[in-house]
């Protein structure tokens, strides 16, 4: 089973309560996969980098929140009523990669010596 973050964007007046209702509603389709919830992480209000548009206007802010689940394969499926979910800006499933991956990427990547002159210097 992968290792997956799925990322929660709720409404500015929605209460806690109601949060972690929802995130305790995701943890049992987990659960009902055989999988396991690892992390849960609440990052407060933030600022959105763009308004999200929604039925009752325009929200520039929203409470953001962050579960790592190992799910199966097919976990996206099993949240797709997120989407019909009024309290909710946004939600997002991420495949967690890990670090790996990067050093990896840096195993394959040229190595390049650029000299300070060589940065300056006039075409």
């Amino acid at each position: 089973m992968p290792l997956y973050d799925v990322f929660v964007i709720f409404k500015p007046l929605v209460e806690r309560k109601v949060m972690t209702d929802i995130l305790v509603r995701i943890g049992h389709k987990v659960y009902q996969q055989k999988g396991v919830v690892t992390d849960v992480k609440y990052f407060g209000r933030q600022f959105l980098a763009y308004d999200i548009k929604k039925r009752d206007g325009r929200h520039y802010e929203g409470h953001l929140m962050q579960m790592t689940v190992m799910a199966a394969t097919a976990f996206n499926e099993q949240l797709q009523y997120l989407n019909n979910d009024e309290r909710l800006l946004r939600w997002l499933l991420i495949k967690n990669r890990g670090t790996k991956w990067m050093d990896a990427l840096q195993g394959k990547l040229p190595s390049v010596d650029v000299q300070d002159e060589d940065l300056f210097r006039a075409r």
